[in-house]
């Protein structure tokens, strides 16, 4: 049935005649949409009908129901939101902020990734390059012996006795440099 001439000045008597009509249904087919989420919902039911506002023309149009049409661009609104919601960070629930580490961690941690490399690179060459493969290129013993062009086993001695001068080095860090 054609609406009204009155309804094509998009007027807000007309629009919340809109809502009571097929606010309750747009709302449903959008909780839908947002994995249950009734405040995204919400939101998506009323920019459906801001852009409906926005665009009185259709009220005009030869359509029996608007409800298509809202649903249209209702399904095209949770989308883009959709889309715009995972091309940012996960929001993070302020219960887990708790966990975060403290700011002066990252100067600690900047401290200790010093240390290790001046560790590190204290070691001769055979060692230090064992640890660079098997360690921090996360290598296999066998990818490291190839890698290296040396025996598995002169792999595995090589780790065994870097370890251990590392542990020796950074005594007071009680690192768990297992052999």
């Amino acid at each position: 049935m054609p609406l009204a001439p009155a309804l094509l000045r998009t007027d807000p008597e007309a629009l919340a005649e809109l809502q009571r009509e097929h606010g309750r249904a747009l709302f449903g087919f959008l909780l839908g949409l947002t994995a249950g989420d009734a405040q995204r919902a919400e939101d998506l039911v009323q920019e459906t009908l801001l852009r409906l506002w926005q665009h009185p023309e259709v009220l005009g149009s030869a359509y029996e129901s608007l409800r298509p049409w809202l649903f249209t661009v209702a399904r095209r609104l949770a989308i883009d939101a959709r889309r715009a919601r995972l091309s940012r960070p996960l929001e993070v629930d302020p219960e887990g902020l708790d966990q975060a580490p403290a700011p002066g961690d990252a100067v600690a941690g900047s401290v200790t990734a010093i240390d290790v490399r001046r560790a590190v690179g204290s070691l001769g060459p055979e060692h230090r390059d064992v640890l660079v493969q098997v360690y921090f290129q996360d290598r296999s013993v066998a990818e490291a012996a190839a890698e290296l062009g040396i025996p598995a086993g002169t792999v595995k001695s090589r780790t065994y006795y870097a370890l251990r001068a590392l542990r020796k080095d950074l005594q007071g860090y009680g690192y768990g440099l297992g052999a």
